[in-house]
């Protein structure tokens, strides 16, 4: 899943209608922090893929030789997901679940990447942030992407509301514990499916557990 309005009362449905429609929302290509960071990894480690929609970012990483967990709120999501895993003949351990539910396991991973996950009001954050960290083995990196404030401007992806949005400062904090090798707010085009088209304000964070 990736970041849109919070707030609805009925997220399964609310994803689950985003997803019905024909075509990949965000498209299925991955992201590009994503794609240009992803050499932080080698072939044959393990990655999980946060909220990860129809796919687009976990498929990838598996085409690159990894071996990809991934989860989603939407089983029609899922079910997307399965099916571009199939057509680029790699495999995805995909699960129906959200950020609260999921069996988070501790320090298992050499890899998280959580791409737009800014569904999450502040206290599921805090949650979803622990989690991550703690999921990690040590020498294991994060990838993580977000809008920032300044996104409220632009209009061109993201949810409208400031609570929900990422500073640098947020983003330090969050992950005090972590060694940030990478944390850069910019802006550029994004052209993500129809959902995450325009110029936006973005942060880009690469971090390793120490």
């Amino acid at each position: 899943m990736n970041s849109d309005q919070p707030g609805f009362s009925d997220p399964v449905g609310t994803w689950n209608r985003r997803f019905e429609a024909d075509g990949y929302l965000f498209g299925t290509e991955p992201n590009a922090w994503l794609r240009q960071h992803a050499r932080v990894w080698r072939p044959g480690q393990r990655v999980l893929c946060v909220a990860d929609g129809e796919g687009r970012n976990s498929v990838w990483l598996a085409r690159q030789g990894l071996v990809v967990d991934a989860f989603d709120i939407a089983e029609l999501g899922v079910a997307k997901a399965r099916r571009l895993a199939e057509e680029h003949r790699v495999w995805v351990n995909l699960a129906v679940a959200n950020c609260d539910s999921l069996a988070w396991p501790e320090s298992v991973y050499d890899g998280v990447a959580a791409i737009f996950v800014q569904f999450a009001e502040p206290a599921m954050r805090e949650r979803l942030f622990a989690n991550m960290q703690r999921s990690l083995k040590p020498g294991g990196f994060l990838l993580l992407q977000g809008y920032t404030p300044k996104q409220l401007e632009y209009k061109t992806g993201g949810p409208p509301v400031v609570s929900h949005l990422y500073t640098q400062a947020m983003l330090r904090e969050a992950f005090a514990a972590m060694e940030i090798v990478e944390l850069r707010e910019y802006e550029a085009q994004v052209a993500e499916g129809c959902a995450h088209r325009g110029h936006s304000a973005l942060v880009g964070m690469v971090a390793r557990k120490r």
